[in-house]
């Protein structure tokens, strides 16, 4: 392995506490121990570059996980060396329960299947975590011949027991300094790289997508759906890499073992654990007919209650499960959120309660190049620190400094929060931190889209009270920018979000041979002395005299169109580009001027909406007149409305009735009435 800069910068911030991944990757399921464990003993014999050292120590970590872990078949075998020899080392998952009829404690050690092991006081006073799940430890069993003599006797006793963590209490000043010495880009890469993979193998999407799998460890009361295809690691976050994570495996549980045991007061897992897993999401079911109710309850407000009173819990809740078509078609034929088992599959309400759904498609399917030979936080210090943070907010330190659009409602607005706080987290564990514009646009595209996700499959199941999902928002004083999910839109189709400032769709006549065709205007406005002109390489000579003609009329129009702005200080540049045969540009002079107008303005073209027209020099509007064949034309793109001129209302008359309830027509009679009409409100 060849150290680079982001390994030399970890190995000297973090001293200690940060282990190579690929040595950790090793014993991954050749132990029955999760990968945390065996990153401790590494993180504990392997702190080192020099590659003899290296393996020293990896021929300690073998010895300690095969001496002292007990595999299926082996629990006797265990039991029968402390009862020879008196002792014996293990490493297990260590619990701890007060038996109230003999006013003392008990542990309990899964792999060896005792449940009553006698333990200190002081131990368990020393390590609460053992009461709420318990945690892995190299643990010293006791073994007392004369007590197995006894009546109702327990034998087997806990002598020393050392926690396998390396956190502490200042766990996370520690990673705030020295998260400070890393770059915003270089900081992404090693929390990618300390959950096993390299960044360098991965786009800038995918790096997005597993960060944001993170949000739930840093998140109070977070839930977020993850559905993709196979193979993509989706539980694997949740169950290898975070002591404070629980993964239900098959969508099994009960209400008593989620939320609260009514016959013990026993708390739940989702008291007891950061993150709640329910992998194989389709498979989630309950014991009684009210637990996805219960759950449904708590997912909204972090309550539920059983019997007389309301218990309240932080765990965030994880559904992952598999997507095995294709999202397309998917959307073609349903919604997005269909994996989910049937009682949550189309309830929008409980839709409404996911803050995030995460896009597992755009994960790819892992093999060995995508995992990491670098250097990475220990699991433990990193997770350890992850629910320090869960105490933590940056949204005050970000207050007034986003708008966001009237298109999100109370609870769009609580998600969105919730995400954006979440990844703001990730990249600032110092809450002192001076937060840039850039990180936390970031974090607010990132937070929209996977929320509008949400939203999107709410409209497709048909409740006309989710129909605005045009979410946007606005930094500072800016101009306001709308996020789509990529798998509704790309840039050569006509989504219902308004465009960026400049942007218009067109439709040409057409004429002679050449039918109607689908046009992508885009224009650009900077200061300068007055220079314009086309962008297009070699422009067919009807494109040049539309722009000719739109850019007459602007300055013509000025006054009416862009208010005090002068066309003669501004540089305008436009390009055309077509989507269909047509190709020629011609009659696109009303198009090129909302596109150039819009730019000047910097205000966004509505959504959904092509414009059609020709402009004279004189300002006067030229008449159409194959209305209905470029309504038909509109229809077929997936417009919403069509802006054309008044005199062509009486030939939409005889268009097809899908067309009429499909396309809106919005009637223009001049260039500025136009410009009101198209502009989004």
């Amino acid at each position: 392995m060849t150290l680079d800069e982001i390994d030399t910068t970890a190995a000297s911030a973090f001293e200690g506490y940060v282990v190579r991944k690929d040595l950790a990757q090793q014993f991954k399921g050749a132990y029955p121990v999760p990968t945390y464990v065996g990153e401790f003993l590494i993180g504990r014999y392997c702190a080192t570059t020099d590659p003899e050292e290296i393996e020293e120590g990896l021929q300690v970590v073998r010895r300690l996980l095969s001496d002292r872990t007990v595999r299926a078949g082996e629990e006797e075998l265990f039991k029968s060396r402390a009862r020879e020899r008196m002792t014996v080392k293990l490493i297990d998952l260590v619990k701890a329960r007060l038996d109230a009829k003999s006013n003392s404690y008990v542990a309990e050690l899964p792999s060896l299947g005792l449940r009553d092991v006698r333990i200190d006081d002081a131990v368990v006073r020393d390590n609460e975590r053992m009461l709420t799940g318990g945690f892995y430890a190299e643990v010293d069993l006791f073994y007392d011949a004369a007590i197995a003599e006894e009546n109702n006797g327990k034998p087997f006793a806990v002598g020393s027991l050392r926690p396998i963590q390396l956190s502490t209490r200042d766990s996370l000043s520690r990673l705030a300094e020295g998260r400070s010495r890393f770059t915003t880009e270089q900081w992404k890469h090693l929390l990618l790289r300390s959950v096993g993979f390299e960044p360098a193998q991965l786009t800038e999407r995918e790096q997005d997508v597993l960060l944001l799998r993170m949000v739930p460890f840093v998140q109070r009361n977070f839930n977020m759906v993850e559905l993709g295809p196979r193979g993509t690691g989706k539980s694997h976050l949740f169950q290898q890499v975070s002591p404070y994570a629980h993964l239900i495996s098959g969508g099994k549980a009960t209400v008593a073992r989620m939320f609260v045991n009514n016959a013990t007061g026993q708390r739940g897992l989702v008291a007891q654990y950061d993150v709640v897993c329910f992998d194989e999401v389709s498979g989630v079911s309950f014991d009684q007919k009210d637990g996805v109710n219960i759950m449904k309850g708590y997912m909204e407000s972090g309550e539920f209650s059983r019997g007389r009173e309301s218990i309240r819990a932080d765990g965030s809740i994880m559904l992952v499960g598999n997507f095995d078509v294709d999202v397309a078609h998917q959307q073609r034929i349903g919604h997005l959120l269909s994996p989910l088992p049937p009682e949550m599959r189309d309830d929008t309400a409980f839709m409404d309660r996911i803050h995030a759904y995460l896009p597992g498609w755009d994960v790819p399917k892992l093999n060995p190049t995508y995992f990491t030979q670098h250097f990475g936080l220990v699991s433990d210090f990193l997770s350890e620190c992850w629910s320090r943070l869960r105490d933590q907010s940056r949204l005050a330190s970000i207050q007034g400094r986003v708008n966001y659009s009237d298109a999100l409602s109370g609870r769009d607005l609580s998600a969105v929060n919730k995400t954006v706080d979440g990844l703001l987290k990730l990249l600032y564990p110092d809450a002192e931190a001076a937060i840039s514009d850039e990180d936390l646009e970031w974090a607010v595209r990132i937070a929209l889209e996977c929320r509008r996700r949400v939203k999107e499959q709410q409209r497709r199941i048909g409740a006309a009270e989710f129909r605005n999902t045009q979410f946007g928002y606005r930094l500072g004083e800016g101009v306001e920018q709308f996020v789509s999910t990529p798998e509704l839109a790309s840039p050569d189709s006509i989504g219902l979000d308004p465009l960026p400032p400049g942007q218009v769709w067109a439709i040409s006549e057409g004429g002679g041979d050449v039918g109607p065709g689908l046009y992508r205007i885009e224009a650009a406005d900077t200061p300068g002395s007055g220079a314009r002109g086309l962008l297009n390489q070699a422009a067919p000579a009807t494109l040049r005299e539309s722009f000719k003609v739109a850019e007459q009329n602007l300055i013509a129009q000025a006054r009416q169109l862009v208010g005090d702005r002068d066309p003669r200080e501004h540089n305008l540049t436009a390009q055309v580009r077509a989507l269909d045969a047509a190709k020629t540009g011609a009659g696109l002079g009303l198009p090129i001027l909302l596109a150039l107008a819009s730019a000047m303005l910097q205000r966004s073209i509505r959504g959904g909406l092509i414009a059609v027209g020709n402009l004279s020099l004189g300002g006067g509007v030229e008449t159409i007149l194959n209305a209905a064949q470029l309504a038909e034309h509109a229809m077929e793109k997936g417009a919403t409305a069509l802006l054309l001129p008044v005199s062509a209302r009486r030939q939409l008359l005889d268009v097809s009735d899908e067309v009429a309830t499909k396309v809106s027509f919005i009637f223009y009679s001049d260039a500025q009435d136009a410009l009101v009409k198209a502009l989004d409100e």
